[in-house]
């Protein structure tokens, strides 16, 4: 098993004990509370330049159980929206929890179509045991992955480097907001937002398409 896939399976088998122990709720996917999760909904839904009336499509890359689903329903009624998750545990949840999106809307395998949108909350911030450049790797290769199936436009959080270093853990990365902000400018689009100025300590980086 090559690097990648052996940080994927070991995450995976993460979060299925996260929602084994906690169930459906948001420590059942590492948040403590909804509150904290909307806030990060609200930053990372920045990306999208879409009024409430048009129809566009989004994959949410890591839905857990798809609690970002009913979020951006609420806010764009001609969403079509989709769910992708390496847990399988996760998605039979997604799929219980939003009877109302269709069920062959959500993925347990990283989709071969193409979205308007890409949308990532707090899939980088849990390493394990992993080195730091093997995560840094993983994080960069992945992005590749949300420029590749995204047409307009993709967003992602990160925990912060600047965090108080009394509450930081080794089993989670913190990353250098600069850094991440340089490789999405030099190598996906000049039009890059890095928002670090919200009440978590984390941040989200916003990349746009243009043309």
């Amino acid at each position: 098993m090559d690097s990648q896939s052996q940080i994927r399976s070991d995450v995976a088998t993460y979060y299925a004990g996260k929602l084994a122990e906690h169930g459906a709720t948001p420590k059942g996917v590492d948040w403590n509370s909804q509150e904290s999760q909307y806030i990060r909904f609200d930053q990372i839904s920045k990306v999208i330049n879409n009024s409430s009336e048009n129809q566009f499509s989004l994959l949410d890359y890591g839905c857990g159980f798809g609690s970002m689903f009913p979020y951006l329903k609420d806010r764009y009624k001609q969403i079509d929206y989709f769910g992708f998750d390496i847990a399988p545990k996760m998605i039979s949840e997604a799929k219980a929890k939003n009877p109302s999106c269709p069920v062959d809307r959500w993925f347990t395998s990283e989709p071969s179509q193409t979205f308007d949108y890409v949308l990532a909350s707090g899939i980088f911030n849990v390493k394990l045991g992993h080195s730091e450049s093997e995560w840094k790797n993983y994080i960069r290769d992945t992005l590749r992955s949300f420029h590749s199936l995204s047409r307009r436009g993709f967003s992602f959080n990160v925990l912060t480097k600047y965090s108080d270093p009394e509450y930081m853990k080794d089993y989670l990365h913190y990353a250098d907001p600069c850094a991440l902000f340089d490789f999405c400018k030099r190598e996906f689009s000049r039009s890059v937002a890095l928002l670090h100025d919200y009440q978590l300590y984390e941040f989200t980086i916003l990349v746009r398409k243009e043309g």
